[in-house]
């Protein structure tokens, strides 16, 4: 049976969205093409975070294009962040490396924000199945960085970003050198070896899971309040009071949690940029 796709209005694919019985179908991925058509499963964070690199190529280069030497409006905020990121996180602790790494360091700050914001706009629609029967939620929007794959392959990134950044400053032997021995005796080569190759792999696995961990809880705590809402508003009478205590209450988590979008992209620029400088400088 072919299915019929009805994009479903704002309003009714919000309350869907919000609506799904089970709490978690907020945060996994969900299948959007089937594998057979590009060889590989096409999912809802696939498609976000897609828009997400396309939105950032067609809103920065517009900001950047704008005349005058005093910013307004948007790239005013725009370049407000900018200039916190550069001078305030990245300068303290690069120095003069400071400009060799913020293009990368600012493309992941922005990255991480965009796939943040875009999550929590709920994006669905009504699949029907032939005469209207059988109909079905699918899932289009979704956070990216809810996904650890996702925010695993930006960790990844950052871990050779680190170690060619230290190679390219102190020289691939001296680098390595001081990297497993600092000025610790060769004797202990057995311990510090072993100690350096697993503190290496945590700063990735940390940067990942963090990231991951704190977007797909806030979105299930989220997806668990609008359920209580629903549920309550169904069953009518005293229960009423339930559904606007948990409507005002994801109010309040939405507003905590668009401060957790800046806040993670900011963390996540934040730690890289600590590896970095503790990969470029010896001391």
């Amino acid at each position: 049976m072919t299915p019929l796709w009805a994009s479903a209005n704002g309003i009714t694919s919000s309350i869907l969205v919000a609506g799904a019985g089970d709490p978690l179908s907020h945060v996994l991925p969900h299948e959007l093409v089937d594998k057979d058509v590009f060889g590989f499963a096409f999912t809802n964070h696939m498609f976000m975070l897609l828009v997400s690199m396309v939105l950032l190529m067609i809103i920065i280069p517009i900001a950047a294009s704008k005349k005058g030497i005093v910013p307004k409006g948007f790239r005013n905020f725009l370049e407000a962040l900018m200039q916190f990121i550069r001078e305030q996180v990245v300068r303290p602790a690069l120095g003069s490396a400071t400009d060799q790494f913020i293009p990368y360091l600012w493309t992941f700050f922005f990255t991480i924000l965009m796939a943040n914001l875009l999550g929590m706009i709920p994006l669905g629609a009504i699949v029907m199945g032939a005469g209207g029967l059988d109909a079905t939620l699918a899932h289009w929007g979704g956070t990216a960085t809810g996904n650890l794959g996702v925010t695993a392959g930006l960790a990844i990134c950052g871990f050779f970003l680190i170690h060619f950044g230290g190679m390219a400053k102190q020289g691939a032997g001296g680098y390595w050198k001081n990297y497993f021995f600092g000025h610790a005796p060769i004797a202990l080569a057995p311990l510090m070896i072993p100690l350096e190759i697993v503190a290496g792999l945590v700063k990735p696995f940390a940067l990942a899971v963090r990231l991951f961990a704190n977007m797909t809880a806030g979105h299930i705590v989220l997806a668990v309040l609008l359920g209580f809402a629903i549920t309550a508003a169904t069953n009518g009478g005293l229960q009423y009071g339930i559904t606007v205590a948990a409507v005002l209450g994801s109010v309040a988590f939405s507003l905590l949690e668009l401060f957790v979008a800046f806040l993670q992209a900011y963390i996540f620029t934040f730690l890289l940029t600590l590896f970095i400088g503790a990969a470029i400088h010896h001391h």
